[in-house]
């Protein structure tokens, strides 16, 4: 694939190189060192340059990027997939729940990656596997895809800037539903405890005030039916089944969840929904919302079995 950004240069910092100009704009070490081996991808004012060549007001910087390698390792499988957005940069796929986001040895035919390698195959592009803020395979819903190096560098600090900054920082924001057995009381509330992998079990995690690192959850119940509240949360942090263990910690476990509580007389897996995604364009800088409603599972539980519509609306971006 071809990508070509261009940059009109306003009123540089004095001696700033093209180098120094391209890390503030998010590119990786990585990718500075790509771009050098590349000898057609940085071009000024229509010629030909090197990373080290001096900026001046009011040049056009030009980054041609040029990614022809595949996932080889990712089988192409024709698999439904929802995709609520695409252009140059980036997808914003509705992940159903069940499909894990990798394959695995396990599972080598049945994953979020073989589903996108079969897509960009049949469109006879190459297809290397970005995927930004990674989902449970039981957990549904919104993630980003990074379809080049670039995208996929800035989307990646983005993530880690939130971890590290919290909701303050300008990153990928994401908020979440999920139903849990009762009323939970207090109906809003901050949860403050680290998480660590628990010694005696790989997959679980618990939380550990010794161990543990830093994590942080903000809930509010949004609606309560027929003896299930259902659950808005955004995270400041990314661990491990946070969300899973945080609401576990505070008893009210998510209902569904084989690992923390397998209680599967409603849903036969973690009652979890990634169903709103905002954050700035990789490239653009301009503000990308999208939303992804509940899906059936989900609700018709909390809205009864006539009226729950789940997958039947729409994912949508907001302007």
């Amino acid at each position: 694939m071809e990508r070509v950004i261009q940059y009109r240069i306003n009123d540089p910092m004095p001696g700033q190189k093209i180098s120094g100009y391209l890390k503030t704009h998010g590119y990786s070490e990585q990718n500075r060192v790509n771009l050098k081996k590349d000898s057609d991808s940085i071009w000024l004012n229509g010629v030909r340059v090197h990373q080290n060549h001096l900026l001046e007001d009011g040049d056009m910087l030009e980054v041609r990027i040029h990614e022809f390698e595949n996932s080889d390792q990712i089988l192409p499988v024709q698999l439904p997939i929802e995709i609520v957005y695409e252009d140059e940069d980036l997808m914003v796929v509705n992940k159903a729940a069940g499909m894990p986001i990798h394959p695995s040895r396990n599972n080598p035919d049945n994953s979020l990656g073989n589903a996108l390698a079969w897509y960009f195959k049949e469109k006879g592009r190459p297809f290397v596997f970005r995927c930004i803020n990674r989902l449970d395979r039981d957990t549904s819903g919104l993630t980003i895809i990074a379809k080049h190096m670039v995208s996929g560098a800035v989307l990646s600090q983005m993530v880690a800037a939130k971890s590290k900054e919290g909701l303050q920082a300008e990153g990928i924001h994401r908020e979440y539903l999920a139903i849990v057995r009762g009323a939970v009381n207090p109906p809003q509330g901050t949860i403050n405890a680290p998480i660590a992998k628990k010694e005696s079990v790989h997959l679980e995690r618990m939380v550990d005030f010794t161990r543990g690192e830093r994590a942080v959850t903000h809930y509010q119940v949004v609606k309560e039916h027929d003896g299930y509240s259902l659950v808005a949360l955004q995270l400041e942090t990314g661990r491990t089944h946070q969300i899973r263990v945080h609401m576990k910690y505070i008893g009210y476990p998510l209902i569904g969840d084989f690992v923390y509580n397998p209680d599967m007389t409603r849903i036969s897996r973690q009652a979890l929904h990634a169903w709103k995604l905002t954050f700035p364009h990789p490239i653009t800088g301009e503000h990308m919302e999208f939303t992804a409603p509940l899906p059936r599972d989900m609700s018709q539980i909390i809205e009864g079995e006539e009226n729950g519509k789940g997958s039947d609306s729409e994912s949508k971006r907001s302007v």
